[in-house]
């Protein structure tokens, strides 16, 4: 096995270097069977230096996947149009960043909705990954003030948003939305049926 290059740190960066080296591991392995110990490794520090800042495995995947909000948050924050448009206008670069994030992060959007590690630890109920969420219900308590999403539960409405673009994402990750099945913009015409079905409708005139 070939040595791992030492990695030194400051003083006060041993966390952020644990951090950084799993979610290396994360990303080029693309599962998180790792060990603590292999973490130490590969960070180049004594094998109890982890535990300096994280209790045991669970708790640092745990912060993977906040991480892994943090940054989804990030992406749909950043894809929200300055201008408020039609609702498809809105929609559709909010739900094109979410599907990119899972793409680009398959390992660690796994992780982040995996039911093993989430359902152990309630991280689904935590601030941060409501955080993302709450872009989605904000978005949607918005256009029903305005008049261009109907008026019902909106936690309702979020959550058949979100499964549609979740199951997408997944279906992404696992190379399945082939065009011969789905046809070639598959997550474009996913995202018009959902708008229709959102949207307020429209008087006769």
């Amino acid at each position: 096995m070939q040595a791992t290059p030492h990695r030194p740190y400051h003083h006060g960066d041993l966390r952020r270097a644990i951090i950084e080296t799993a979610l290396d591991m994360l990303r080029t392995e693309k599962d998180w069977q790792f060990t603590l110990r292999e973490v130490a490794r590969r960070a180049g520090v004594s094998h109890a230096a982890p535990y300096k800042h994280f209790p045991d495995r669970t708790a640092l995947l745990v912060e993977l996947a906040m991480i892994g909000f943090d940054r989804l948050r990030e992406a749909l924050v950043k894809a929200k149009p300055e201008t408020s448009g039609s609702l498809l206008e809105e929609i559709t670069p909010i739900s094109l960043a979410y599907v990119a994030f899972g793409t680009e992060n398959p390992a660690l959007y796994r992780l982040m909705f995996s039911a093993e590690e989430g359902r152990a630890v309630g991280m689904h109920l935590d601030q941060r990954a409501l955080a993302v969420f709450d872009v989605v219900l904000d978005m949607l308590n918005r256009g029903q003030t305005a008049g261009t999403i109907r008026k019902r539960p909106v936690r309702g409405q979020a959550t058949a948003a979100w499964a549609l673009i979740h199951g997408i994402t997944l279906l992404a990750i696992d190379g399945l939305l082939v065009p011969e099945k789905v046809g070639s913009a598959p997550l474009e015409a996913a995202i018009a049926t959902l708008v229709d079905g959102l949207a307020m409708p429209q008087p006769n005139t």
